[in-house]
């Protein structure tokens, strides 16, 4: 069997973007390029992979089986790039994040990093333009920290570093302020000020559809909307706290959740084929000690 790395990426591709041209599209290539590559695989291997009776090609029997010893010989070798470059002991000269929680919650592990790392630069960006695992999966940067989101893709890894509390708010002059408590249904009355990035793929989000929507890239756009009040918003809550404290913001008190606050775990995400030097190696280990909490209604801290 003379099967290739390049072969079995091909492959897993295919599988998980649900057609041919789909996959070529995304690993950059031809179809009839990506076509071959899984023809020779077939003969390298003596099955076949995919059923092309339909439209779709779906995985056979055997291919579903193969895919997991695919991907696991896959992930292996990211793994043996990953250690090679570590055992280089190489130290980046600048490292690029993408942190879409609030950055109080960061603030131990980075000061750690500048004492330990003072020359290694640090781009710290929001994911303005998608979420954060698109920019972990083109490279735009090394790794990122963001709310879990309910399904990884293959390429991707992570571990949760704890749990923060999302609060919907709106400002004190909107209608809904005067409001005890709000359903569902009330709750669609009224714009939805939505972040971007991800509006409808966080656990719950699906109960908060409304009529009316606006979007933002950025929480701060966000949160000067609501103070505005064009509508009503969900942000963490580190974000509104003070604000809520000196009256400005109401806090709504959903009658779905009379007793519990909305806990959304927070993820470090890496491209598994990310090869990181010293300095990013040391953050990321550093993050992955840090716990992320804050204290929910009853004064107790968040737990993973």
């Amino acid at each position: 069997m003379r099967y290739s790395l390049d072969q079995l990426e091909t492959f897993s591709t295919i599988a998980h973007a649900g057609s041919f041209s789909a996959a070529a599209r995304r690993l950059g290539k031809t179809q009839s390029t990506v076509s071959t590559a899984i023809a020779n695989l077939e003969i390298d291997l003596g099955v076949a992979l995919f059923d092309r009776s339909s439209r779709s090609p779906t995985l056979t029997e055997a291919g579903q089986r193969l895919l997991l010893e695919a991907e696991l010989v896959l992930e292996r070798c990211a793994s043996l790039e990953a250690h090679a470059q570590a055992l280089g002991d190489t130290i980046e000269r600048k490292l690029t994040l993408a942190i879409e929680i609030p950055a109080s919650a960061l603030t131990e592990p980075l000061r750690a990093f500048a004492a330990t790392f003072p020359h290694v630069d640090l781009d710290i960006r929001h994911p303005f333009h998608g979420d954060i695992t698109t920019l972990v999966r083109d490279g735009s940067v090394d790794f990122g920290i963001g709310f879990s989101q309910p399904h990884y893709t293959r390429d991707l890894a992570f571990r949760q570093l704890g749990k923060l509390i999302l609060v919907h708010v709106v400002s004190r002059d909107h209608p809904l302020a005067r409001e005890t408590t709000v359903d569902f249904g009330t709750l669609r009355q009224h714009r939805r000020l939505a972040f971007s990035a991800h509006s409808n793929t966080l656990p719950s989000t699906e109960y908060l559809a409304s009529t009316q929507e606006w979007k933002a890239e950025n929480y701060l756009v966000l949160l000067e909307m609501m103070r505005a009040g064009l509508g009503w918003t969900t942000l963490p809550r580190q974000l509104v706290r003070d604000g809520i404290a000196r009256g400005e913001f109401v806090e709504l008190q959903l009658t779905a959740y009379p007793h519990t606050d909305w806990l959304v775990g927070v993820d470090l995400i890496w491209a598994q084929s990310r090869v990181m030097g010293r300095a990013g190696t040391w953050l990321m280990d550093c993050l992955a000690r840090h716990k992320v909490f804050e204290l929910d209604r009853s004064g107790h801290p968040t737990t993973l």
